[in-house]
C-alpha cells in the first residue's frame, strides 16, 4: 500500500517522510454506486485466495450451549509488512475423550483442528493470497476458543493476540519474527470462565494497554442441562438457565504482568451474561468507558471515574434496555457517527423479534433508541444479529451498517434439515443518516449461514473496506469490496493510521476528524474492538465521494492534545505523535 508517513510533535506537523498517491484526483466526477447496488460490490474470495477455514463447534449431539456461540475473527498486521493478516479462533469438543468420529457434523477432508493464523501475501507479491502459518507461529489453543482481541500490551511495536473461550483464554506475545509465545500464566491472566469478547484499552492513561475480558455464564458443560424447544426437541439452552458471570479487568503493570483489579475497580460489583464489549468515551469527559452487551439481561455502561474505578450507569444513561424498557439478548456492538452530526451512536444487535438498537445522544447527555428513526429496527427484526460494523463501504462519506446473522434456536422453516439455524446477513446502505433496507436477496449476502463474528478492514490495500465473516460450524467468508476499480473514476477516500510512543503504539481511542471543502465533517474512532468476538483494522477510513480534496484533518489524541494538517486524498497516511 502506498503510505504517507508524518512525524509529529503535538499539534505541529514537522516532516513529511514519504508520500505517494496511487490514484491522483481527477476532474471527472467519480462514479458513486446507488444504495441498491452496494451489496453487489462484494465477492466472496476466501477459497480462491487460500483463506480456507471451517469452524468446528464441538457438537456431538448433546447441545452444550458454547457450541452455538462461536466464533470470531481478527484482522491484524502481525508481521508489520503493510497488509492485513487473519486469525480465526477454533472450537473444540466440550467434553474430554471425544474424537473425530464423535462429531455430529463431519468436517471437510482437509480440515485442521485448532485456531489458525493466515499471513497475507499482498505485500510484496501484489496479489491477495493467504498462507497458513499457524504451525510455524507457535500459536496453539488447547481449548474451545471463541473470541479474539488485538493489542500491543508490551509496547514493542508488534501486535499481540488474546484468544478467549471455554474455561480459559490464551495471551500470545508477538516476538516480532513471525512467532508468538504463550505468556498467559506468566503475565497473570487467569480465572476466566466462559470468556467471550475482550478489549485492550488504557483506562488510567499510564501509557500501557489494560485488558477487559467479558465473561458469559457459569456451568455450561459441567451441569449438562437439557433444554427443549416448543416441539419438545432437544435444543440449546438460553443464558437464564445458568448463573451469570462477572467480567474481569486486568491492569497492565508496565508490559510485564497484568494485575486483576476486577474487585477494586468496581467491575466485580455486577454480574451479567456478557457477549459484546466496546471501549469509548460515552459521557464525553475525556476518559475511556466500557459498554457491555448482556444476553437476556440489562446491558452495562461502566463509566470511568478517573481514579482507577468504574461506576455502572447503563440505566441512567439510557443504554440498558429497549425503547419499551425490556431487557434484550445483546450480542454485537459497534460505535460510529451514523448521521454525521459529530456525535457517535451506539449500535447493538439482538435476538430475532427484538430488532437492533441504535442509541443516540440526547440534549441531556444521555441516550435514546433511534433504531426505528434511522430505519434499522424493521430491517433487523427478522434476524438474530451477532457481528456488527459501521464502515463507509461505498466511500460516499456516510457509515453503512453490516450485521452478521444466525439463529440460536431451531428455525421452524428449517426443521428436519442439517443445522437448522441459518439466516442471511444484512448490508444496510446509509443515505444521509438513514439506513436503506435491502430490496433484493441476490449477491453474496443472500447466502444463508450461521454467521457470528465480523471484522472490517482494507485487506487488498486498494482504498475500500472489505470484511471477513466467521460462520458457526461453517466456512469463513472473505468479502472483497470491488468499489475501487482501475480504468474508472472511483469515489475518493482517505485512510489514517496512528502511531504513539506508548499505550500500544497504535493510537487506540483517538478520534480523527476530516472536513471537506463543502463543510461536511466526518469523525472516526481508531480502535479494533467491537462487533462480536472479533477485532478489526485499527484505522480511520474516510469516504470522500465526489469531492476533490480535504480541507482539514484533526487528530484528537486520548491525552487531550490535538494535531491538525491538510492531507491529500486517495492515499493512506500514518501520523506519528
Amino acid at each position: 500500500m502506498a503510505d504517507r508517513v508524518l512525524r509529529i510533535i503535538p499539534a505541529v506537523a514537522l516532516v513529511l517522510l514519504a508520500a505517494c498517491s496511487r490514484q491522483p484526483s481527477a476532474p471527472a466526477k467519480p462514479e458513486q454506486p446507488s444504495a441498491t447496488q452496494l451489496h453487489t460490490l462484494f465477492e466472496d474470495v476466501a477459497e480462491q485466495t487460500g483463506l480456507r477455514f471451517h469452524h468446528f463447534n464441538g457438537g456431538t449431539g448433546e447441545y452444550f450451549m458454547p457450541e452455538i456461540m462461536g466464533s470470531g475473527v481478527a484482522l491484524l498486521d502481525f508481521d508489520n509488512d503493510g497488509d492485513l493478516d487473519v486469525f480465526l479462533p477454533q472450537g473444540d469438543f466440550q467434553q474430554p475423550g471425544k474424537t473425530r468420529k464423535d462429531m455430529q457434523y463431519p468436517m471437510p477432508a482437509d480440515w485442521k483442528p485448532g485456531s489458525r493464523l493466515f499471513r497475507n501475501e499482498m505485500v510484496p507479491q501484489g496479489q491477495l493470497r493467504f498462507t497458513d502459518v499457524t504451525d510455524s507461529s507457535g500459536i496453539v489453543t488447547k481449548f474451545s476458543a471463541m473470541g479474539v482481541a488485538v493489542g500491543d500490551f508490551d509496547n514493542d511495536g508488534y501486535l499481540d493476540l488474546l484468544a478467549t473461550g471455554l474455561n480459559q483464554c490464551a495471551l500470545f506475545r508477538n516476538l516480532g519474527n513471525g512467532k508468538f509465545e504463550d505468556v498467559t500464566k506468566r503475565v497473570g491472566i487467569e480465572d476466566t470462565l466462559l470468556s467471550t469478547s475482550a478489549v485492550f484499552f488504557d483506562y488510567d492513561r499510564d501509557g500501557w494497554l489494560d485488558l477487559f475480558i467479558t465473561n458469559y455464564v457459569r456451568g455450561t458443560t459441567l451441569e449438562a442441562k437439557k433444554c427443549r424447544n416448543p416441539a419438545a426437541e432437544l435444543d440449546y439452552c438460553g443464558p437464564k438457565a445458568f448463573e451469570p458471570s462477572i467480567s474481569q479487568l486486568f491492569h497492565n503493570e508496565g508490559g510485564k504482568r497484568f494485575r486483576d483489579v476486577t474487585s477494586s475497580s468496581g467491575i466485580g460489583s455486577a454480574a451479567g451474561p456478557g457477549l459484546g464489549v466496546l471501549a469509548a468515551d460515552f459521557n464525553s469527559d475525556g476518559w475511556t468507558d466500557l459498554y457491555v452487551a448482556n444476553d437476556g439481561a440489562a446491558s452495562y455502561l461502566w463509566l470511568n471515574q478517573k481514579n482507577g474505578t468504574f461506576r455502572e450507569a447503563g440505566l441512567e444513561m439510557g443504554v440498558s434496555y429497549s425503547a419499551d424498557g425490556k431487557a434484550q439478548a445483546g450480542m454485537g456492538v459497534a460505535v460510529g457517527d451514523i448521521d454525521n452530526d459529530g456525535v457517535e451512536e451506539l449500535f447493538k444487535t439482538n435476538l430475532a423479534t427484538e430488532g437492533a438498537n441504535i442509541y443516540k445522544k440526547d440534549a441531556a447527555g444521555g441516550y435514546v433508541d433511534a433504531a426505528a428513526k434511522m430505519n434499522a429496527f424493521k430491517a433487523t427484526v427478522p434476524f438474530t444479529g451477532f457481528g456488527v460494523g459501521l464502515s463507509d463501504f461505498d466511500n460516499d462519506g456516510w457509515l453503512d451498517g453490516f450485521v452478521a446473522n444466525g439463529a440460536v434456536m431451531v428455525m421452524e422453516s428449517q426443521r428436519g434439515k442439517p443445522y437448522p439455524f441459518r439466516q442471511k446477513n444484512l448490508m444496510l446502505p446509509n443515505r444521509n443518516g438513514v439506513f436503506q433496507a435491502p430490496e433484493t436477496e441476490t449477491g453474496p449476502f443472500a447466502e444463508w449461514m450461521v454467521s457470528r463474528g465480523a471484522a472490517f478492514g482494507d485487506i487488498d490495500n486498494d482504498g475500500d473496506v472489505d470484511l471477513v465473516v466467521s460462520n458457526n460450524n461453517g466456512p469463513v467468508k472473505l468479502y472483497r469490496n470491488r468499489l475501487i476499480l482501475p480504468g474508472r473514476q472511483n469515489p475518493h477516500w482517505l485512510q489514517v493510521r496512528l502511531q504513539t510512543p506508548d499505550a500500544g503504539l497504535r493510537g487506540y481511542q483517538s478520534i480523527v476528524t476530516v472536513e471537506t471543502p463543502s463543510g461536511r465533517k466526518q469523525i472516526r474512532r481508531v480502535d479494533p474492538a467491537g462487533s462480536y468476538l472479533s477485532s478489526s483494522e485499527a484505522i480511520a477510513h474516510f469516504g470522500i465521494g465526489v469531492e476533490q480534496s480535504v480541507a482539514k484533518l484533526t487528530v484528537s489524541w486520548p491525552d487531550g492534545t490535538q494535531t491538525s494538517f491538510v492531507p491529500q486524498i486517495d492515499q493512506s497516511v500514518t501520523i506519528k505523535k
